[in-house]
């Protein structure tokens, strides 16, 4: 089986279904799993870096187009200062949240960052997230889910067919492919970010 490129990928939704009659249909479930799987993956592949400059007495900074989560929010510096998360109810009662200076925290607000303090000055903020991938279609053939996890597409792709098809009785068995296929790849992208890490024990 091949299951390289968005062609493949409905061929096999297709071939595992066994029906004929779901063309229309296939490109929906398959759009349905990418949603899924933006809000539950999570792959250093996905990973993307962004910097930006903050505006003296503006709190707020945008967010990149195709964030989905924080996972470093820096200020560039020297020292470099983390950006301790809040949320929107906790950082509005924070003492700093009417202050001006250099940020330390922030919360996300729809489309924005919000800091706290204010800037009082310009200064870069770096932001490393995770990035929604671009969604497959006839006019784009690959993405960072088919590159990297097809199975856990495919598989995903045949549980979002189940409100169409009605009482497959192999959804538990896709279900379970799924969630096989998550703990694998969680597991190897572990791995994968921290095997070059050595080992360091702390003198108590």
């Amino acid at each position: 089986m091949s299951l390289t490129n968005y062609s493949d990928l409905k061929t096999s939704v297709a071939n595992y279904l066994a029906r004929t009659d779901l063309t229309d249909q296939i490109p929906d479930f398959i759009r349905l799993a990418e949603y899924r799987m933006r809000r539950e993956v999570r792959i250093r592949q996905m990973l993307k870096s962004a910097t930006t400059a903050t505006v003296s007495g503006d709190s707020t900074v945008e967010m990149p187009t195709d964030f989905l989560e924080v996972r470093d929010f820096v200020v560039v510096g020297n020292p470099t200062q983390p950006l301790n998360y809040f949320s929107p109810s906790a950082l509005s009662r924070n003492a700093n949240s009417s202050t001006s200076g250099k940020p330390i925290n922030y919360t996300a607000l729809a489309a924005e960052f919000q800091l706290s303090p204010i800037p009082s000055s310009v200064y870069t903020v770096q932001l490393l997230y995770y990035a929604a991938p671009e969604l497959l279609s006839d006019s784009n053939a690959s993405n960072v889910f088919m590159a990297n996890v097809p199975d856990m597409l495919l598989y995903a792709s045949l549980i979002e067919a189940e409100p169409y098809l009605m009482n497959d009785a192999r959804l538990q068995t896709w279900i379970a492919m799924y969630e096989r296929a998550s703990v694998s790849v969680t597991k190897s992208d572990e791995t994968g970010q921290y095997s070059g890490v050595p080992l360091s024990i702390k003198a108590v």
